[in-house]
C-alpha cells in the first residue's frame, strides 16, 4: 500500500488497541511479511522498526491482527505475498489464542481454513452503512443492536457459507453482507472482518481522492466509487457534484485538484469510533479470559 496508507493504518489499529485497552497495559509488536509491493519510505521504515515473521513464530503471541491489503489479482491465490500468508495464518491457527483479520486477510482465511472461495461484488462497497449486531455475544456486549461501520472493498463472502463453515455472524447488512463473524475451536478464537471499525473519519474520503485522482490523470480507466455517507451532511452535494462532474464529463484534473479534501474530511463524523471502541475492548478481554 502507499506509504500515506500504510502509516494510517499503523495509527488506527494502534489507536484502537491503547484505547481498548483501557488501564491494561498490553506489549505491541509490529511485524511485516516479504512480497508485499512497499513504497520506499514504508521499506526503510520496516526494516529499522519491524520484526520478520520468523521473530513471531519463535515468540508467539496472545493474540494476532493481520491487516487487509488492496487486492491486486482476481483469484486472491495469486497475490504475490500468498505462500507467506498462507504460512502465517496456519501457523497462528495452532499458536496463538486469537487472530483477528481484516478484510483480504479474512477471505484468505477462509479460502486456507474452509475452501469457502469470496466472489467479487459487481460495484465497490465503500461507505458508512448500517449494520444489525447480535448483542448476545460476547464479542458485541455493550453495542447497540444497530450500528454504523465503513465498508470499502471489491469481494465478498456469502453469509451462509460462513455460517455453514461454523463462523457465528455477529454484525450483518442486507446492504453489505455480514461485517463481522467468529469462530472458537480447540478453545482458540477466530474472528473476521469485513468492514473496517478502525477507519477514522475521513479514510473513506481519502481513497475516493487517490482513485479520483488516478482516474482523471488516466493512470486508471474504471470511473472512482462515491463512498456512502463519507462526509459531512452539508459537504455532501458538493462533492457529488463534482463526482458526477469527473465521471460523467471531461476528465478534469483541476476539479480534483481545487476540491478542499483536507478541509472537508476534518469535518467528517465519526459515529462509529465508539462502537469500533468497544469491540477491541471485548476483543481483548475475551483473550483474557482465555488466559483463566
Amino acid at each position: 500500500m502507499p506509504d500515506g496508507a500504510f502509516d494510517a493504518t499503523e495509527r488506527q489499529y494502534l489507536g484502537l488497541l491503547e484505547e481498548g485497552s483501557g488501564t491494561d497495559a498490553i506489549e505491541v509488536r509490529r511485524y511485516a511479511m516479504l512480497g508485499v509491493p512497499r513504497g520506499e519510505q514504508t521499506a526503510t521504515r520496516i526494516d529499522e522498526q519491524y520484526l520478520s515473521l520468523t521473530d513471531m513464530y519463535l515468540d508467539p503471541p496472545d493474540l494476532l491482527i493481520v491487516t487487509g491489503s488492496n487486492p491486486i489479482e482476481a483469484r486472491i491465490q495469486d497475490e504475490l505475498y500468498w505462500a507467506d500468508l498462507v504460512e502465517l495464518l496456519s501457523w497462528a491457527r495452532e499458536h496463538v489464542r486469537s487472530m483477528l483479520l481484516s478484510c483480504l486477510s479474512a477471505h484468505a482465511a477462509l479460502a486456507v481454513f474452509d475452501d469457502v472461495a469470496r466472489t467479487r461484488l459487481p460495484s465497490k462497497c465503500t461507505g458508512v452503512f448500517s449494520q444489525h449486531v447480535d448483542v448476545s455475544q460476547p464479542l458485541t456486549a455493550g453495542l447497540e443492536a444497530e450500528i454504523l461501520l465503513p465498508h470499502s472493498r471489491w469481494n465478498s463472502v456469502p453469509r451462509e457459507a460462513l455460517e455453514h463453515a461454523g463462523y457465528d455472524v455477529v454484525v450483518h447488512s442486507e446492504t453489505t453482507g455480514w461485517g463481522v463473524a467468529s469462530r472458537e475451536e480447540d478453545g482458540r478464537q477466530l474472528v473476521l472482518i469485513q468492514g473496517h471499525p478502525e477507519y477514522d473519519p475521513s479514510s473513506l474520503l481519502r481513497e475516493y481522492r487517490r482513485d479520483a485522482g488516478r482516474f482523471v490523470h488516466h493512470e486508471l480507466d474504471d470511473p472512482p466509487y462515491l463512498p456512502y455517507h463519507c462526509v459531512s451532511p452539508e459537504d455532501w452535494e458538493p462533492l457529488e457534484r463534482m463526482h458526477h462532474e469527473i465521471t460523467e464529463g471531461e476528465r478534469e484534473p483541476l476539479l480534483v485538484d481545487r476540491y478542499p479534501f483536507d478541509e472537508v474530511g476534518a469535518r467528517a463524523p465519526w459515529p462509529w469510533r465508539p462502537v469500533a471502541t468497544r469491540f477491541y475492548a471485548n476483543w481483548l478481554t475475551s483473550v483474557d479470559r482465555g488466559k483463566d
